[in-house]
């Protein structure tokens, strides 16, 4: 059995899929690098303040935000998020409630100085421009995001799924 964060049971698609991306989309990836393991007092409430966040997004999905996966990887925790647009990530951004828990994050950050790293990245794709394999996996990233189909003839190699652009996707 596979399960998803809130213990429920997932179904596995089996084959070969690929997203289905007839719109843009944005990518934010945002996260933390612990550099100092034993300045675990510095280091905690920076991370604690992860999960708040990504609960407020899944709370009010009406902003743009889509979906989203983190990952804890050894000192790194990354928070890869989908959004429908630029704009849409950008507003929330500046929103009141966000900027609130952003100023609490970045003042925890500040307090524990370079014991711990920050870092983002927004990346704005266009639509028909991604390539995405998923095979033999449950719903997942950017395919749990915009969907799944099965990989056909046409969209056998990375080139063919790259370029669709312009083309009818469905």
């Amino acid at each position: 059995m596979i399960y998803n964060k809130e213990g429920e049971v997932m179904s596995l698609n089996t084959g070969r899929f690929t997203t289905i991306q007839e719109e843009g989309v944005t990518v934010f990836i945002i996260g933390m690098r612990i550099n100092k393991w034993r300045a675990i007092k510095d280091w905690v409430p920076v991370m604690m303040a992860f999960p708040d966040m990504i609960k407020e997004l899944e709370a009010n999905k009406h902003l743009g935000y889509m979906n989203g996966e983190t990952f804890i990887t050894g000192r790194t925790i990354i928070s890869v998020q989908y959004w429908k647009s630029e704009a849409e990530l950008l507003g929330y951004a500046k929103n009141e409630k966000h900027l609130k828990a952003w100023k609490q994050f970045n003042r925890k950050a500040r307090e524990a100085g370079n014991k711990v790293g920050l870092y983002h990245e927004t990346h704005i794709i266009e639509p028909g421009r991604t390539e995405a394999v998923y095979i033999n996996m449950p719903d997942f990233a950017l395919g749990k995001t915009l969907g799944t189909r099965p990989i056909t003839k046409e969209m056998h190699t990375a080139k063919m799924r790259l370029d669709r652009k312009g083309k009818n996707s469905s």
